[in-house]
């Protein structure tokens, strides 16, 4: 197996974090629990934002699961690559739109 910094094998030990604070843990994993059940969402919606995410914040434990996830949610290959797309645009927006606070500041500093 190839070295990676990430080791794949560490998203199955997800659940031991309660093994250091049990209390936040299982506090936070009921939350977990509770955000992906069916809702104004259907799960296969939430785990198309949970990849999107996934994507926008590179965590690569989060994409190899909700990759999986998605899959198994009913999600095809088109459908995962337009939310991973979506999660792009938002972020790449999001830098650019700080822009204007450069300006801002830029124009503040030359005037």
């Amino acid at each position: 197996m190839e070295k990676t910094y990430y080791n794949p094998a560490d998203l199955a030990k997800f659940g031991n974090i309660t093994e250091w604070q049990s209390e936040m843990g299982r506090k936070f994993f009921d939350y977990y629990g509770e955000v992906f059940k069916e809702g104004a969402l259907t799960e296969r919606e939430k785990s198309l934002i949970a990849l999107a995410v996934a994507h926008a914040v590179q965590c690569p434990y989060c994409i190899d699961a909700y990759t999986t996830d998605s899959l198994q949610k009913g999600a095809d290959e088109a459908q995962m690559m337009e939310a991973v797309h979506v999660a792009a645009a938002i972020k790449g927006g999001a830098a650019l739109v700080h822009g204007v606070q450069m300006m801002n500041k830029a124009k503040e500093l030359t005037m």
